[in-house]
């Protein structure tokens, strides 16, 4: 009981901390030990839980507009990792399980596959509402996951995935269509 209520103090404690930072919060977002290194008004959280270990990481400049949206209802697992440089979007009702990468972008590279130095190149990420994605899943840039989709552990997600079906693999194919 005494743990209980210390640990939603705590929640409590670093929903006020991040507000005054300048984190755009719509309501109570049950956090665990989350970090936001940067860029605090580039995050728009709903009514969230975030479990220990997750990760908010906004790039480049502040912006006026919410580079990670997470919308209400959604629940991240254990040390995942949100990375965004353009924006990422997480729908309500979605599940994101523990150890997953999801990102908008990655660095420029030349055609001999060489580092260009030219920066971050980004496209929007965006995850469907009341999508699954299983432990250790990572999405790269530009990828649509729809409304209802499950993502099978280990994923790595690489294009876009219909809603309401089952994709797994490296990269992530669709072997099932839910009904």
């Amino acid at each position: 009981m005494v743990l209980r209520v210390f640990t939603g103090l705590a929640s409590r404690f670093r929903n006020v901390y991040f507000r005054v930072l300048g984190v755009r919060m719509n309501g109570y977002a049950w956090l665990r030990g989350v970090e936001i290194p940067r860029n605090y008004s580039d995050i728009q959280l709903g009514k969230v839980s975030l479990d220990r270990g997750v990760v908010l990481l906004s790039s480049g400049e502040a912006s006026d507009q919410p580079r990670i949206l997470i919308e209400d209802g959604v629940y991240i697992n254990r040390h995942t990792f949100l990375d965004a440089s353009e924006h990422i979007r997480v729908k309500s009702g979605a599940m994101i399980g523990p150890f997953c990468y999801i990102t908008d972008h990655d660095h420029a590279m030349s055609p001999d596959g060489v580092d260009s130095g030219g920066g971050l190149v980004g496209k929007p990420t965006v995850i469907g509402a009341k999508a699954w994605l299983g432990a250790h899943v990572t999405v790269l840039k530009g990828v649509a996951i729809g409304d209802g989709a499950l993502i099978g552990a280990g994923s790595v997600v690489t294009k876009d995935v219909p809603g309401d079906c089952v994709a797994v693999g490296n990269p992530a194919r669709v072997i099932k269509q839910l009904d």
